[in-house]
């Protein structure tokens, strides 16, 4: 597994992507994951990466069993992060074992970044990237760093598309990857816990039924035609499998049907948790 984020820190907590490109071998895949042509993205360091990943956020105690479900489905793009309290799980199915200790000091992002470029420019890191930031903080972090970043992972569907951001970034050359690409489908969410589910909306639904798809696999479908990597999770074996049927392209009308349905929700937002005002500059703040 190579690191596309390595580091996180108590002031500003980032995520972590890894990549499984030569592990596969461990495990026996089914006849139709070997057959599926995955769709991948280039980064602006020339290294690729699979455009659905698998989530390993929340359930510490399942991820090891879900991870080698991930792995012989077929999947080759594992996020993990450090704050999430399940790397070590995630690990224990897919990576040899490195002894090592991680320190937590209070350091700025910029700071943070910067040991991230030494390790990329070491050869020791494919590509290096960001998570949660405004576009204020990434325009300072582009401002005062040398090495573009390859990804910024934040959260991002239908209900929360962020158009000019999203733009932003591919002006930049950098990939956004959409944390939670089912909206509120997690339980941990208050704020959407009293509305329907986005994979429910009648607009994906609707389309669903044209190419024999789920909603949540038309909000997949929708961010990899936007051009975005998805990192759906999930702990029940078929799901995972389900959310590899999300690797496809929409058709231009159906793309202009799922536009109509931003909301400006956003779900996740531990401004209050971590003490730092997240997301200052962007849609769905309140």
């Amino acid at each position: 597994l190579q690191r596309i984020m390595s580091s996180i820190t108590s002031r500003f907590p980032t995520r972590t992507i890894l990549r499984s490109s030569q592990i596969l071998s461990h495990f026996q895949r089914p006849q139709q994951s070997q057959q599926r042509k995955m769709t991948t993205f280039k980064l602006n360091t020339g290294a690729t990466i699979p455009a659905v990943g698998f989530g390993t956020w929340q359930d510490k105690d399942a991820q090891e069993e879900a991870v080698s479900h991930a792995l012989k489905a077929g999947f080759k793009h594992i996020d993990t992060a450090a704050i999430y309290g399940t790397e070590k799980m995630a690990g224990d199915e897919a990576i040899p074992k490195v002894d090592g200790k991680m320190q937590l000091e209070d350091v700025s992002y910029v700071d943070t970044y910067k040991a991230m470029e030494k390790v990329f420019k070491a050869g020791k890191a494919k590509a290096i990237g960001i998570s949660n930031f405004s576009k204020a903080e990434l325009e300072k972090l582009l401002k005062e760093t040398s090495v573009v970043p390859a990804a910024h992972q934040f959260e991002l569907h239908p209900w929360l598309q962020q158009k000019e951001f999203t733009e932003f970034h591919k002006s930049k050359g950098i990939l956004v990857t959409a944390y939670s690409p089912f909206g509120n489908q997690n339980e941990i969410y208050d704020s959407g816990k009293n509305m329907g589910k986005l994979m429910d909306d009648p607009v994906l639904v609707e389309i669903g039924k044209k190419y024999d798809k789920t909603g949540a696999q038309i909000a997949l479908a929708w961010g990899v035609t936007s051009g975005h990597s998805v990192i759906p999770k999930s702990k029940t074996p078929s799901r995972i499998a389900s959310n590899l049927e999300g690797d496809f392209k929409l058709e231009a009308a159906d793309m202009k049907k799922i536009d109509g349905m931003d909301k400006k929700l956003r779900f996740n937002d531990p401004s209050g948790s971590f003490g730092y005002k997240f997301y200052a500059d962007l849609d769905g703040k309140k």
